[in-house]
C-alpha cells in the first residue's frame, strides 16, 4: 500500500490564518477515506476471485469424484452375455484382481447410467452465469441422490464418508 500525498489546496488569503490547521484532521480524514476506498475495492475483487476458483474446483472435484463412482460401478455390472472362455482349462495370463460384480438388476444399472449422465465431464457447464451455475449444482445434487441409491443396492455403505 503506497500512500499518496494530496497537497494542500492553493494558498488564499483566509480570514483567520489558523483556519488551514483546524481543517488539518478533516483534510486527512478524507484523503485517508479515499485511498481506502480505492484500495479496498482492488482486494475484494483479488479475494472475491480466490475465492471463487476455490468453490469452483471443490465443486468439479465432487462430481468428479461422483463420475468416477460411476463409471467403476457401471464396470461392475455383469454383462447381458458371458464372454467365451478362450481355450476352457488352465491358461498362461495371470488372473486379472477385479471387484466383485454387482447383481444383475435393471433398476441398478438405469440409476448408475442416469449418475454419470448427470456428471458426464463434457456435459457439465463451465460458464460463470447464474443459470449456469444452478444447473450445475442441481445435476451434482441430483447425481448425489443417485449415488446414495447405487450405494444402498450395492450394498457399499460409503455414503457417510462422501464429501459434499
Amino acid at each position: 500500500m503506497q500512500i499518496k500525498y494530496i497537497p494542500p489546496p492553493p494558498p488564499t488569503m483566509p480570514e483567520d490564518p489558523l483556519d488551514d490547521v483546524f481543517n488539518l484532521e478533516d483534510r486527512f480524514f478524507q484523503q485517508g477515506y479515499k485511498q481506502g476506498l480505492e484500495d479496498g475495492a482492488t482486494a475484494g475483487r483479488i479475494e472475491g476471485r480466490s475465492f471463487g476458483m476455490q468453490k469452483g474446483f471443490d465443486k468439479f472435484l465432487e462430481s468428479g469424484r461422483l463420475a468416477s463412482k460411476a463409471v467403476v460401478w457401471a464396470n461392475r455390472i455383469p454383462p447381458k452375455t458371458a464372454p467365451p472362455s478362450p481355450g476352457g482349462g488352465a491358461s498362461s495370463q495371470p488372473e486379472r484382481c477385479a471387484l466383485p460384480p454387482l447383481a444383475n438388476n435393471a433398476r441398478l444399472e438405469r440409476n448408475v447410467k442416469m449418475m454419470y449422465a448427470l456428471v458426464e465431464p463434457d456435459t457439465l457447464a463451465t460458464e460463470n452465469t447464474d443459470e449456469a451455475v444452478q444447473d450445475f449444482d442441481d445435476r451434482v445434487k441430483r447425481a448425489l441422490g443417485k449415488a446414495k441409491m447405487v450405494e444402498r443396492m450395492a450394498g457399499s455403505g460409503t455414503a457417510a464418508g462422501s464429501a459434499t
